[in-house]
């Protein structure tokens, strides 16, 4: 009976990994893709020599996929307009014929052509993976921290890093290839020469609303189903979002929403102390920065270069230098958290003299830590190459070495990270803006 259901469970992951139903959904939400007429669609439940078990991570060349469609055409914002309509009901709906918006961060592939006939969705769900990106949480973390709560933004920043770290490490073990186009539609080849089990939007994508409504229900007063009914969207549009944008089959989502929730549930518990630690404890700067360095060197040493190893050790770094900056800014007396005697808090009545002191901090910060970043990526390359005794002219060709790519990361975004907790709140005592 156990090897029964064994069997049963087999077969439903191999079911849930077809990317057949990908295809499916993309279609059904108006994606259609322009893949050579040769091509004949596989019948779903057949089994694909390129899915189960053990698969390499796929070196895409520029010309792989490329669509059928009219390439004089212009293209804006990597859209461009197609005088085709489709025939739907009372109305016609309008095809926009669209790219990637961003090449492939491996290979350079620029993606094939496809077809959107509902805009709508398209722009919803390319806002749902970018709530999994890099540029989201640059304004979502500090946003938070500046303007709302320090103590939430601390926490997540710490789930953020160990979810990224514990994500990308599988990924790199199991070493699934992204679903296969065709029939899948690539409308986001960025990540596609990296490995896709389990899906790490999804990961964050639940890791990160979930926590926010643990640290924040009690402490704010708001309405249970209000604070979970945000998460659960929030973890709902980037889940789907990847399945539209081909990017991971249905068992690569639902497996990474699952781990996302194991991995909150041992750190749930424990954040508290975790985050005393890095604040009160003496040695704890060494802690951080032993601890950090040492993740990232395992997940460095676990396969080839891509574009994962760089967002690991870009989350354990800002988490390195986020933890440093909370050290010294309790050390220096910097850090005012509420009192327990204050909870809970309460949201202040929005005037518009409150809105724009926010905004003027936000905007004032963000540029700061863009600056920052902007300064630390022109100074650092060439320096480790320097330093290693590699050629700086292709700096693509560098970072793909470790011994660049690893201390790069880790320098750049520890004092972005730094900056975004310490820094820039002196900043903001000093303008009269705290």
């Amino acid at each position: 009976m156990a090897s029964g259901a064994v069997n049963k469970f087999v077969e439903i992951c191999k079911y849930l990994q077809d990317p057949i139903h990908v295809a499916r959904f993309q279609r059904f939400c108006g994606v259609k893709g322009t893949f050579p007429e040769k091509w004949t669609q596989p019948v779903s439940g057949q089994p694909d020599p390129d899915c189960p078990g053990l698969r390499k991570r796929v070196q895409q060349s520029s010309n792989e996929g490329v669509g059928n469609g009219d390439a004089g055409v212009p293209q804006v914002n990597g859209k461009q307009e197609d005088d085709t309509v489709r025939p739907d009901g009372p109305a016609a709906v309008e095809i926009v014929r669209a790219k990637p918006l961003r090449r492939n961060s491996l290979t350079g592939d620029v993606g094939q052509e496809f077809l959107i006939h509902n805009r709508f969705l398209f722009y919803l769900f390319t806002f749902g993976t970018e709530l999994g990106n890099e540029m989201f949480f640059i304004v979502f973390f500090p946003f938070l921290f500046w303007n709302i709560d320090a103590l939430v933004s601390r926490r997540l920043i710490v789930v953020w890093a160990w979810n990224l770290f514990v994500g990308q490490s599988t990924k790199d073990m199991v070493r699934w290839s992204r679903p296969a186009s065709p029939p899948v539609v690539k409308v986001e080849v960025f990540y596609n020469s990296e490995y896709s089990m389990p899906s790490t939007h999804a990961m964050t994508g639940t890791a990160i609303p979930f926590c926010l409504f643990m640290l924040t229900y009690g402490r704010w007063q708001y309405p249970f189903l209000f604070g979970f009914g945000v998460a659960l969207s929030w973890s709902v549009l980037v889940c789907v979002s990847r399945v539209y944008m081909g990017m991971h089959s249905v068992l690569e989502v639902i497996t990474g929403f699952l781990y996302s929730l194991l991995v909150l549930a041992f750190f749930q518990p424990i954040l508290d102390k975790i985050d005393n630690y890095y604040m009160t404890d003496h040695y704890a700067p060494l802690v951080i920065i032993m601890s950090h360095v040492s993740l990232g060197l395992v997940a460095f040493s676990l396969d080839s270069w891509s574009t994962s190893r760089g967002d690991t050790a870009q989350g354990l770094g800002t988490g390195a230098g986020a933890a440093l900056a909370s050290h010294v800014n309790y050390q220096l007396g910097l850090l005012q958290d509420p009192p327990l005697s204050s909870l809970p808090l309460t949201l202040p009545p929005v005037t518009t003299g409150l809105v724009l002191r926010s905004l003027l901090r936000f905007a004032i910060g963000v540029a700061v830590l863009l600056a920052t970043r902007m300064v630390m990526k022109a100074v650092t390359v060439p320096f480790l190459c320097r330093l290693f005794g590699l050629p700086s002219d292709d700096v693509r060709q560098a970072r793909q070495q470790m011994k660049v790519e690893l201390p790069y990361r880790y320098i750049v975004y520890s004092v972005v990270g730094f900056s975004c907790v310490c820094f820039v709140p002196i900043l903001f005592w000093i303008l009269n803006l705290d």
